[in-house]
């Protein structure tokens, strides 16, 4: 049916461990696969390439959650390929964080009393060197506890020698075409990190402020202006109005008195102003606000800043050196003082810019920074995906990608940090700009002083998808393994990272992109749907589940919730059920060992196998192609769930437990049932492999002998279907599903034996007779047999005698009981619903419960109805 390597296995498998234990044998598995070289990927391979990078984890973090989900579904991609003949690379690596990992060191030096200052530049890089050292990357030893099969000899660290290189490369060629440059603008500060930050590293959340109306000017030549900044009026430079409002336009050109500071402003017309907002008036603080910026910048207005980097007010004798927010207390009571407030609004609730880093409030700021010039970047970025050069998966998650790269503004790209890829621009004693590439000497001699700001971390891993292979060097390893075949990224950073990517990669590698598909998965969540976070206490350490239930559990339960886009919330008990379903392959494979399931020999033909046999591998071969469907389209949960039905329900609990009989019996029918079995195992573990890898390379190789199913072939789809097999045992599931069901209603215990007659003529059923009174705890019916219960099912007729089987009296006392409460039910849902001023005044949701109460009471009044008439007459 499958394809298998030439070795062959001994002639009796070792017996498995009564338990799987996965403590026991994880680790040692992983580090057997690292040590033969399973992971790593050849340039010089003639197999077709296959690459993912991974998304490099802050060399400050720890394996989260997050992490795991998405590693979880990068390496069963990797692992499928790699069976399939691929030459599999997963690029692994880290990212240096600049502003996460410059926080971690000077936290370490305050603790001695001292700052970085104190030690300067060069000794505080070295420090930070030190950290990293010592502290940074432990990550890569829980990516190894989780099972990632990344190529380690590989592994790339975003401030390394060839990274570094490959960043001052592209700054180099950006910046000769014109596309990086040095101006002042409005720009994200936080005065906590001390530095830049760009836009899409702020996070917006609704904070309580206060909303002051301020009175600017006397009597007819006063306007009302509303602010929830009051401090900055202190940098107010004008007062805008709509060009069409006529309230105003008496004022336009004019000057106003700006109180407290004894300066006069103009009023300027700007179609910017919304009229119908407030007042219709805004005042206009050019140096810390962006849209007053593009005002000032289109009337000529001078910029005015008030604050120092740590937002401390540097203006204004009685407001000079108070923190930002001790300031607009201050100044809102001397403006009340004056008689200027006319209204406050407190609380007001607001959304406000917080550092995503350290949560600071943000803090505009006018600023010398350094830009990419986005716009020639970010179209190519969107016609990539727009020709369908890139694909985006799922499909839906498109327009949020367009409407980020086409309405890109220009990316400030430096920031005030000391770690981190310093920027390769030297400035001379008279004026002097020089951008030096990676193979150039900087200028030397008096006067000359390199720029001190470092590189936005996002820049240098923008690169990612090839300075990892050795760009700008035409490695083989870039001929070979680039583009990448798919990225594997939540949509959380489609905007951080993967437009970056685009915009680099299609610059870099002269209009290839990076990557021909991105893959985009949702956010874990805990099991209510709830975002996790150690404030609200429901975070969870990843390592914690994997020592308690093993990392197949955790990697299962997390590739089952995988829908793509869609948030995967995740519970204990889900990883608990998941361990169970490992326990359940680990001894049902135990038990087909010790009954004769092999690898060994050919496949016998179909003519000499059984229903169950023809009937297991027809569902065997469709399971295979429905995987391989789900593989290329990205649906983990869909192909995880196919997998764990056709596991649980059809090998386990049907196809084993149909074949007890012939395996007990013996001969040439258990002779070849398990030869089916073994064949059904040993594709069944390579599907689940890539998702469970350790639990199914014990078993595999157990089954097979052979070396390892990390590169063991993929299944393929025999072609194999036996459509009439398949009718004839969902008959017989319909058959034995039937009586189960009948048996547990009439208060029946699981292995209570009741004589029954058996007509299966007219059906294929007949064979199976056996197996029915096995399943079933059906004996023959025998002398004095009396039928108190007919049930046909599927063509076939089941006559029990339960004369003796149960109390009759009390049964149908109960049951009567049951159908009383259940018609009860039924009135007062009915009444319910047939009364109109109920349904004016209930809340839908109300009104659908009802209905559902009423569904329900009809059913369990139609089955107790039946229960009662198939009761032994008295």
């Amino acid at each position: 049916m499958t394809e298998n390597s030439s070795q062959q296995p001994p002639a009796s498998a070792p017996e498995l461990p009564t338990q799987y234990a996965p403590a026991e044998v994880e680790g040692e598995l992983y580090e057997r696969w690292v040590e033969r070289g399973y992971f790593e990927a050849e340039a010089k391979s003639d197999k077709p390439p296959y690459t993912i990078v991974i998304p490099p984890p802050n060399v400050t973090g720890s394996l989260h959650l997050g992490h795991a989900f998405e590693h979880t579904l990068i390496d069963a991609l990797t692992r499928r390929k790699r069976m399939q003949g691929y030459e599999a690379l997963w690029q692994p690596g880290m990212d240096h964080a600049g502003i996460a990992t410059q926080n971690v060191v000077e936290r370490e030096l305050a603790k001695e009393g001292k700052s970085r200052h104190d030690l300067g530049r060069e000794a505080f890089i070295e420090r930070v060197w030190q950290w990293k050292a010592e502290s940074g990357g432990q990550i890569s030893g829980q990516m190894k506890r989780l099972g990632d099969g990344v190529a380690w000899s590989r592994e790339r660290f975003t401030m390394d020698e060839g990274l570094s290189k490959a960043v001052q490369t592209i700054f180099k060629r950006l910046y000769d075409d014109e596309l990086i440059y040095r101006a002042e603008r409005i720009i994200n500060w936080c005065p906590r990190c001390l530095t830049a930050i760009s836009d899409i590293e702020v996070e917006y959340q609704d904070d309580d402020g206060e909303l002051v109306s301020i009175r600017y000017g006397e009597g007819e030549d006063s306007i009302v202006v509303a602010t929830t900044r009051a401090e900055t009026m202190l940098g107010d430079t004008a007062v805008a109005v709509h060009p069409d409002d006529e309230r105003y336009r008496h004022l336009v050109g004019k000057e106003i008195e700006l109180p407290l500071t004894g300066r006069r402003i103009p009023v300027v017309a700007d179609a910017h102003v919304d009229p119908e907002f407030g007042t219709g008036a805004v005042k206009v603080t050019p140096a810390h606000d962006p849209n007053d910026f593009e005002i000032g910048q289109r009337h000529g207005l001078p910029n005015l800043a008030v604050m120092d980097e740590h937002a401390i007010i540097t203006v204004h004798g009685p407001f000079q050196g108070l923190d930002r927010l001790e300031a607009r207390s201050a100044i809102v009571g001397a403006l009340r003082a004056e008689g200027r407030i006319v209204a406050e609004k407190r609380p007001y609730t607001h959304s406000v810019g917080h550092c995503s880093r350290c949560k600071t409030t943000i803090e505009p700021r006018l600023s010398m920074q350094w830009w990419v010039k986005v716009g020639p970047l970010a179209r190519a970025a969107g016609d990539a995906v727009r020709d369908g050069q890139v694909k985006i998966h799922p499909q839906e998650m498109e327009k949020r990608y367009f409407d980020w790269v086409d309405n890109l503004h220009d990316w400030c790209i430096s920031r005030q940090l000391w770690w981190g890829h310093r920027i390769p621009v030297w400035y001379g004693p008279d004026g002097e700009v020089v951008c030096v590439g990676p193979d150039e000497e900087p200028p030397s001699g008096d006067g000359w002083t390199q720029e001190t700001d470092v590189l936005d971390t996002w820049f240098s891993s923008g690169l990612w998808p090839f300075s990892t292979l050795g760009w700008p060097e035409q490695t083989e390893s870039l001929a070979k393994f680039y583009p990448n075949s798919v990225l594997v990224t939540g949509y959380d950073i489609l905007f951080f990272w993967v437009a970056r990517m685009m915009m680099f990669g299609l610059y870099a590698m002269d209009g290839t992109p990076p990557f021909h598909t991105i893959a985009l998965h949702g956010m874990v969540r805990d099991q209510f749907g709830k975002k996790m976070s150690k404030s609200f206490g429901n975070a969870v350490n990843p390592l914690d589940w994997m020592d308690k239930y093993g990392s197949d559990a955790l990697r299962f339960t997390l590739a089952r919730g995988a829908n793509p886009g869609v948030d995967v919330p995740i519970g204990e008990d889900w990883v608990q059920g998941s361990r169970n379903f490992a326990n359940k392959i680990w001894n049902a494979t135990r038990f087909a060992l010790m009954n004769g399931a092999t690898v060994e020999g050919p496949l016998p033909g179909p003519e000499q196998m059984s229903a169950t046999d023809r009937w297991i591998l027809s569902r065997l071969n469709s399971v295979v192609a429905e995987v391989d469907a789900y593989y290329e389209d990205y649906q983990f949960a869909k192909l995880s769930e196919t997998l764990f039905h056709f596991a649980w329900d059809e090998v386990f609990d049907w196809y084993v437990e149909l074949s007890k009989t012939t395996f007990f019996e013996g001969g040439e029918p258990a002779r070849v049932s398990g030869r089916v079995l073994g064949e059904v195992l040993d594709v069944m573990l390579r599907l689940l492999h890539p998702v469970v890898p350790f639990v199914t390379e014990t078993l595999w190789t157990t089954l097979t002998g052979q070396e390892s199913v990390v590169i063991a072939d993929w299944p393929s789809d025999g072609g194999f279907r036996d459509q009439a097999a398949e009718r004839e045992i969902e008959n017989l599931q319909q058959v034995i599903t039937e009586v189960r069901r009948f048996r547990s209603d009439q208060g029946l215990q699981p292995g209570q034996k009741v004589p029954a007659r058996l007509d299966l003529s007219g059906t294929e059923l007949a064979a199976h007779e056996p197996a029915i009174r096995q399943l079933l705890r059906l004996q023959p019916e025998g002398e004095g047999f009396h039928a108190t219960a007919t049930l046909p099912v599927a063509g076939a007729v089941v006559a029990l005698d339960l004369s003796g089987a149960i109390d009759v009296a009390a049964e149908r006392k109960r049951l009567t009981k049951d159908l009383g409460a259940a018609q009860k039910e039924k009135a007062q849902a009915q009444a319910k619903l047939g009364n109109e001023a109920f349904l004016a005044k209930a809340p839908d949701q109300v009104v659908d419960k009802i209905r559902t109460r009423l569904a329900k009471a009809e059913e369990d009044i139609e089955r107790i109805t039946a229960q009662l008439a198939a009761l032994p007459q008295a």
